[in-house]
């Protein structure tokens, strides 16, 4: 059985030592719940910021204005403002950001519910991810904690395998 995502993430946040902050919306703080079930996560993992209204967005991670009325806050635009903000929060090397419509009400033709951004930014890079869930409330947020920490352990073992 292969070990939890988010102990992956730890040993190799440990090997780069370098250290993680979250910026979660529609998630709510189940990335960072599952980051702290982790004996030691104190180590690497910093804390996150959970940013739900537009004004948290602006306030607490520095999202602008123009990037949420331009293109929503369910965005790869807001997704990436949202990580590089938590990094420049809390002192991190790597940020995650999740934003997303869980549902059941709030989609668009546009933006329908489920669709979930979720970005990623380190020292040499940045990149945001789109997908579209088929779940209800619930399961649209695991499902979107599972997949950022899914990405995040790829991210890093990306990183380090560039000699980073």
């Amino acid at each position: 059985m292969a070990e939890p995502l988010e102990i992956n993430v730890g040993k190799l946040l440990r090997k780069l030592g370098w250290r993680l902050a979250a910026a979660e919306s529609c998630t709510g703080g189940l990335i960072g719940h599952r980051l702290t079930n982790v004996p030691g996560a104190s180590a690497y993992y910093l804390g996150s910021v959970t940013a739900y209204a537009y004004e948290a967005k602006v306030r607490l991670l520095g999202v602008s204005w123009e990037t949420l009325e331009t293109y929503g806050a369910v965005s790869a635009e807001t997704a990436l403002e949202m990580a590089r903000g938590v990094c420049r929060a809390l002192a991190a090397e790597v940020g995650i950001a999740v934003s997303g419509i869980a549902g059941p009400g709030g989609g668009t033709p546009e933006k329908p519910v489920g669709l979930t951004w979720i970005g990623i930014c380190t020292p040499h890079m940045e990149k945001a991810w789109k997908f579209v869930w088929e779940g209800n409330r619930l399961q649209n947020k695991e499902q979107s904690a599972e997949k950022a920490l899914e990405l995040l352990v790829q991210t890093l073992a990306a990183e380090r395998q560039s000699g980073s």
